[in-house]
């Protein structure tokens, strides 16, 4: 059960009449307010903020196979790919929240876009319309599996004991990224992580995040209304006048203790005019020609394998903070989110960003009182004025926004008491699944590894008949997964 608190209705806002907007999102009926649904999807931006920085920086920064970066040229245009991160997360997200009614947004994935970036568009002859047109080939299969129910299908058989697992081993892994992100935690000398820098706190921007955490825990526990937006918004004025006094700068091998993604600084501008000259340069069938149809077969599969179960995992992490789900772990309109989140994949392989998805951080904003697709639409919207206001968003440090993504771990986290750890049968798969989403960096893995477990288990005490066939296909599914290299190897390709 989770212990996010009830959300409080505004009092401006009576419940009777309710207006279109509340009729259409079912504010009321869901125990959530105009107010709260607006505090959430900002908050959830916010969090998720990052990928418009981020995401030009891992695809827009190496060139193909060609020598070409990604929009052409012989130099990074980051500017451009950031405009297209951001008006392709926009659309998506308003989307999920018209459609689906349900609080998560979208963005370009981390993780696949790096697949894309260092694996795909750097196989002999690759282009990067030829790496994006195989990111679209791989959301219209996904697509096709969700619209014959397929996908859906499996999501509905999967045990609501993995389905708590991993939500749980979400929260865990989000509070990993947000310590991470603001430097708390970095990787060690002799360790392969360890506390700060050479194992102790050191330089203003972790100061920043641990004020900024302990912000949240008191704004949260003492369940003041919007709580975790104030504390991204107060930790960022705090960010800024750090900056202003000490002129700390970027992290970097000649400044360990700068700022870890955004530095904060006011910018000279609010509005740029964003260039989207970058949408549609994509080649659906391009990469057959280059590496083959066997080989486009295996790149497909593995990144669709990827988008098929993150999605999944995020669909009950949100749900389940939201406590939208049903006695057996299914969110409400399960159907239309997937088909959203499959658009996800061609949209942002049309729109040469990668293949946008559903981001965990989604459950900041529930945290903080979202609880419909309206909060996903404030998401979109915010998204999509980023496009021209590119030079504010860049203005908060990762260390502002993760705060909210330790707490929010918590929160997830303290679902693990639905659990029966007495039960081998149970707690086995259970404990692979929440361990190895953080320990890989990965929700996919710890699914795949929960999913595998839980097959031989039963098979194990002679409860190979009780497993759904359709457990059976998804766990051998993940075993090619797993051995993906190998198999390419074997296949030379």
């Amino acid at each position: 059960m989770s212990t996010t608190p009830p959300v409080e209705t505004l009092d401006d806002a009576p419940a009777a009449p309710r207006s279109a907007v509340d009729r259409f999102f079912k504010i009321t009926e869901r125990g959530s307010s105009i107010g709260a649904e607006i505090r959430g999807g900002l908050v959830t931006f916010f969090t998720m903020s990052y990928i418009i920085v981020l995401n030009p920086l891992i695809i827009g920064t190496l060139p193909d196979s060609t020598g070409q970066f990604l929009g052409g040229g012989d130099s990074p245009n980051l500017a451009m790919i950031a405009a297209a991160t951001a008006l392709v997360a926009g659309v998506l997200s308003i989307l999920m929240g018209v459609v689906a009614n349900f609080p998560i947004a979208l963005a370009a994935g981390l993780g696949l876009n790096a697949v894309v970036a260092y694996t795909v568009a750097q196989l002999p002859g690759m282009t990067w319309a030829d790496a994006m047109g195989i990111v679209v080939l791989e959301g219209l299969v996904i697509l096709v599996l969700v619209l014959t129910g397929f996908r859906t299908a499996v999501f509905r058989a999967v045990p609501r004991e993995l389905k708590v697992a991993i939500g749980v081993g979400i929260g865990l892994f989000i509070a990993l990224i947000g310590f991470v992100n603001a430097g708390f935690v970095r990787t060690g000398a002799g360790t392969p992580l360890e506390l700060g820098s050479g194992g102790s706190l050191a330089g203003w921007p972790v100061a920043v995040f641990v004020l900024g955490l302990i912000a949240a825990i008191v704004l949260m526990v003492r369940k003041v209304r919007g709580g975790l937006l104030i504390a991204v918004v107060g930790t960022t004025v705090l960010a800024l006048v750090v900056e202003a006094i000490a002129n700390i700068g970027p992290a970097g091998e000649d400044n360990p203790t700068g700022w870890h993604q955004n530095v904060p600084s006011l910018p000279a501008t609010l509005l740029e005019l964003p260039d989207l000259s970058l949408l549609g340069q994509f080649s659906l069938f391009g990469a057959i020609g280059k590496i083959g149809i066997l080989a486009v077969v295996l790149l497909v599969f593995s990144i669709l394998l990827a988008d098929f179960f993150d999605t999944m995992g995020t669909m009950v992490a949100v749900g389940q903070e939201a406590r939208l789900l049903d006695a057996e772990g299914n969110p409400p309109r399960t159907q239309q989110i997937l088909v959203v989140d499959s658009l996800g994949a061609v949209a942002g392989g049309m729109g040469s960003v990668s293949s946008n998805t559903a981001y965990v951080e989604s459950t900041s904003g529930v945290a903080d009182g979202a609880r419909t697709g309206l909060a996903s639409v404030v998401t979109g919207i915010a998204f999509l004025l980023a496009t021209f206001l590119s030079p504010l968003v860049a203005m908060v440090p990762s260390e502002a926004a993760a705060p909210v993504l330790v707490v929010v771990g918590f929160l997830m986290v303290a679902q693990v008491a639905d659990l029966d750890w007495k039960s081998p049968e149970i707690a086995i798969p259970a404990f692979l699944t929440l361990a190895l989403m953080p320990f890989t960096y990965s929700i996919t893995v710890g699914i795949g590894a929960g999913f595998i477990a839980f097959v031989v288990v039963k098979l194990a005490l002679g409860r190979a008949r009780t497993v759904h066939p359709l457990m059976w296909g998804a766990a051998a599914a993940f075993v090619i997964y797993f051995a993906l290299g190998p198999i390419r190897d074997v296949l030379g390709v």
